[in-house]
C-alpha cells in the first residue's frame, strides 16, 4: 500500500467533498482502485495487454483511418508490434532508456512505434510535425535522442542524430511490420521498471519555453488503471464502443486515449489531417459513440448546420478538456443534441493527461465543473499570499499529488523544483475551487499560456520573437477572447520611430517561425508597454484594454 494510502486511511475525510480539515487536503471519493506493486517489472504496452485479455479483442477491429478506410485488428497489429519491437532490437544498438523522436503525422505507424518501443524499455518522444525547425532543435536539446522516426515529408526538419532517422514511408520500415516467424519472446523478454520514463511529451512552460514532461510507466498505467476499473460493465444490447480522435497523437490527450482503447478492446478511429466534414462522414459511416473533443469544436457542433447533414445517431458522449467549457456553450449543446451526454475533465501533460472528470449523466448535470478528483488522487487549494491550504468553497491555486503526477522536466532541474515540490506536490498554475460536494471549478490562470483551440501557446516566446524585428522597440502578447478557438494570441506592438511596419507584417514575421497554431492573429500598435516596477508586463492592463477597445467598435456598428 502506497503512503499517502495509508495515510489516507487515518485522516478522517468528509464523505461528502473528501476534504480532511486535519490535513487540509482533498481526497479522491471515487472508489479505490488497485494498482499493480510498484516494484513488478512492468512497461506499458505490457500492462495493456494484460487488461486487454480479459476484454474481447481477436478480430475485433482495433484501429481505422478514415481516409483511406484502412484498418488493422487487435491480432494483427499486436503481431505487427512483436514484427516491429523484434526488428528493431536486430537492426539498432538500442539501449534501455534511449530517447526516441518521433515527427510525423497520425498513421498506423505511430501507436506501432508506441508500443514496440516501450515494450522495449525505449523512451517516446513525439513531437508536432507542424513544429519549425527551431522548435523541434530545441526539443532535440532537451531530450537528447539516439534515434528519430520521421516521414520523408518531415525528416528534413531533424538534425543528424547518432543512430540516424527512420523514414516510417520507406519499404524498409514497412518491412519491419512484416518479418516472418518473429520470436514474440523478444517482446516479452525485457524488464521494464514502472519508474523508468516511458515518454516525453512536449508542454509549454509560464517562461515560454517549451518543456519536456517525464512520464514513467506507472503514470499512464495508474491513469489507464482508472478507466479499466471503475467502467461500466458492457451490456449485450450495448454498441460496440468506438471512439474518434479530433486529437493528435502526440498530444497528452491523444496519447493516454491510445492506450485506454486498447486496455478496454475498443476502437478508435482517426483522420490523417482533422476536417470537421471528414468528421462527420467518419461518425455517420463507423457509427462513432465516443469522442474526445476540445470546446471550440463544441462550439463548431453547435452553430454548424452541417450536423443536420449527417446521421450522428450513434454518438452517446464527448469528453471535453484541454481548456474549460463555458456553461452557455454546455445548454446550447444539450439542447441541440439531447441525446449526447457531454462531459468535462481536467488534467495537465505533468499529470499525463488526467486529474478530475465527470462520470455519468448525473454529474454531466452540473454544467461547469470539470469534475470530481480522480482515483488515487490528493488536491490542496493553496493561497497565493500565504501558502496556507484551504478548505472547500475558496479560491487559491490547485495543487495535485498522486501517482499519474510526472517525474519532472527533462534537462530542466530548476523548473522541475519550481513545480514539484519536496512532498510530490504538483503546482499546476490554475485558481480553482471544490464545492461541498467535491466537484472542481477552474475560475482563472496563474499561468499566462494562451490556450488556442487546447493547444498551449507560451507568450513569452512570441514576445522573444518579436523583439528580434529591427522595427519593433516592446512588445506584449495577450490572449483574445475567440468563440471558434477559445483564445487567440493578440500582439500588443510599439514601433521603432519612422517605422511602416503594419499589422500584416507582423503577423508574417511571426507565421514564418512558429508553428501554425501559435501565428499571431490581432496586432494593435501602442506607445508603450505596460509594465510593474520590477519590469514584468501588466498583461492584465493589455487584456481589459482589448476588451474594452472591442466593445466600443461593436458599440458603433
Amino acid at each position: 500500500m502506497a503512503e499517502s494510502d495509508a495515510n489516507q486511511r487515518r485522516t478522517v475525510v468528509d464523505p461528502n467533498t473528501g476534504f480532511s480539515s486535519q490535513s487540509k487536503t482533498f481526497h479522491s471519493i471515487r472508489p479505490h482502485v488497485p494498482l499493480p506493486p510498484p516494484s513488478q517489472p512492468l512497461s506499458l504496452p505490457h500492462y495493456a495487454l494484460s487488461l486487454l485479455r480479459t476484454s474481447p479483442a481477436g478480430d475485433t477491429t482495433f484501429i481505422v483511418d478514415a481516409t483511406n478506410d484502412q484498418s488493422l485488428s487487435y491480432s494483427h497489429f499486436i503481431a505487427q508490434v512483436h514484427s516491429l519491437a523484434y526488428s528493431l532490437k536486430k537492426s539498432y544498438s538500442l539501449s534501455q532508456n534511449d530517447v526516441a523522436f518521433i515527427l510525423s503525422p497520425p498513421s498506423f505507424n505511430v501507436p506501432l512505434l508506441y508500443f514496440a518501443l516501450m515494450a522495449l524499455g525505449i523512451v517516446v518522444s513525439p513531437s508536432n510535425p507542424l513544429s519549425s525547425e527551431s522548435e523541434i532543435a530545441h526539443q532535440v536539446r532537451l531530450s537528447k535522442p539516439v534515434i528519430a522516426f520521421a516521414t520523408s515529408k518531415t525528416s528534413s526538419k531533424l538534425p543528424s542524430l547518432k543512430l540516424g532517422t527512420v523514414i516510417l514511408d520507406s519499404p524498409e520500415f514497412q518491412s519491419f511490420l512484416t518479418q516472418p516467424n518473429v520470436d514474440a519472446a523478444v517482446f516479452d523478454s525485457v524488464k521494464v521498471s514502472q519508474h523508468d520514463t516511458a515518454a516525453i511529451l512536449y508542454s509549454s512552460g509560464t517562461t515560454g519555453r517549451v518543456k519536456g514532461v517525464k512520464l514513467s510507466h506507472r503514470n499512464i498505467i495508474a491513469l489507464i488503471a482508472g478507466y479499466y476499473h471503475i467502467r461500466a460493465p458492457q451490456e449485450a444490447d450495448e454498441p460496440h464502443p468506438v471512439s474518434f480522435f479530433t486529437v493528435p497523437f502526440f498530444h497528452v490527450f491523444g496519447f493516454f486515449m491510445l492506450a485506454r482503447v486498447f486496455s478496454l478492446g475498443e476502437t478508435m478511429v482517426f483522420t490523417e489531417r482533422f476536417d470537421f466534414v471528414a468528421m462527420l462522414r467518419a461518425i455517420e459511416k463507423y457509427k462513432v459513440t465516443f469522442m474526445p473533443v476540445s470546446p471550440p469544436l463544441v462550439v463548431a457542433f453547435i452553430k454548424l448546420d452541417l450536423t443536420k447533414k449527417y446521421d450522428l445517431s450513434s454518438l452517446l458522449l464527448l469528453g471535453s478538456g484541454g481548456a474549460p467549457l463555458g456553461k452557455e456553450v454546455a445548454e446550447r449543446f444539450k439542447e441541440k443534441f439531447p441525446t449526447v451526454e457531454l462531459v468535462q475533465g481536467y488534467g495537465l501533460t505533468e499529470t499525463a493527461g488526467g486529474a478530475t472528470r465527470v462520470v455519468g449523466p448525473e454529474e454531466a448535470a452540473r454544467y461547469g465543473t470539470v469534475g470530481r478528483l480522480g482515483e488515487n488522487m490528493e488536491a490542496k487549494i493553496v493561497d497565493t499570499e500565504t501558502g496556507e491550504a484551504l478548505p472547500p468553497g475558496q479560491r487559491g491555486e490547485l495543487w495535485l499529488r498522486g501517482p499519474t503526477v510526472m517525474k519532472g522536466y527533462v534537462g530542466d532541474e530548476k523548473a522541475t523544483t519550481e513545480t514539484l515540490d519536496s512532498q510530490g506536490w504538483l503546482k499546476t498554475g490554475d485558481i480553482c475551487y471544490f464545492d461541498s460536494e467535491g466537484f472542481l471549478y477552474i475560475v482563472d490562470r496563474l499561468k499566462e499560456l494562451i490556450k488556442y483551440k487546447a493547444y498551449q501557446v507560451p507568450p513569452a516566446e512570441l514576445e522573444h520573437l518579436l523583439l528580434s524585428h529591427p522595427e519593433i522597440v516592446d512588445a506584449a502578447v495577450i490572449p483574445y477572447p475567440d468563440e471558434e478557438a477559445g483564445q487567440i494570441p493578440m500582439a500588443y506592438v510599439v514601433r521603432n520611430p519612422g517605422s511602416s511596419i503594419t499589422e500584416a507584417g507582423v503577423m508574417d514575421f511571426i507565421a514564418k517561425q512558429v508553428a501554425p497554431y501559435k501565428k499571431i492573429r490581432r496586432v494593435d500598435f501602442i506607445s508603450s508597454i505596460p509594465k510593474s516596477p520590477a519590469g514584468k508586463i501588466l498583461r492584465r492592463e493589455l487584456v481589459t484594454h482589448s476588451l474594452s477597445a472591442a466593445a466600443a467598435a461593436k458599440s458603433k456598428l
